[in-house]
């Protein structure tokens, strides 16, 4: 009876907030990752609890570890990004989304600023554009 004691006043001694289950995809990896958060967290520290288990199963792509070059999505939220500072809990919801900031380059006019694309386009576009080059017309 002393140990139950002992483990609850343990567990109100932390912190009045509850516990979350979330789930954050990582935009370009195999799953979802899944840890436990105080609702009271801020979300640049579930950006950053997000990078460490993201590393720490060696994972791919490899994403790097400084929080400031991610964003977190809700999906049920819409499509802008959270604030580093607002709380996890106060959105209400257990499942996220975490992404590069795109990366920003002036135009090639020097004029207004773009986006850069890594690649040339993705494996549908390539097989439909090599497709279309074997196709002969009568």
């Amino acid at each position: 009876m002393l140990l139950m004691k002992h483990k609850k006043n343990h567990h109100s001694g932390k912190g009045s907030g509850s516990r979350l289950l979330i789930s954050v995809t990582v935009i370009g990896s195999a799953g979802p990752i899944r840890f436990v958060v105080n609702e009271e967290e801020v979300v640049a520290a579930v950006i950053d609890t997000a990078l460490k288990s993201y590393a720490r199963e060696g994972r791919l792509p490899v994403l790097g570890s400084n929080i400031n070059d991610f964003v977190l999505y809700c999906p049920n939220a819409g499509t802008e990004a959270l604030s580093p500072w607002e709380t996890i809990g106060s959105l209400g919801t257990r499942n996220f989304m975490l992404s590069k900031k795109p990366e920003k380059v002036a135009a090639e006019g020097g004029e207004g600023v773009g986006i850069t694309r890594k690649s040339s386009g993705s494996w549908k576009s390539w097989f439909n554009k090599s497709l279309n080059l074997k196709v002969s017309s009568h």
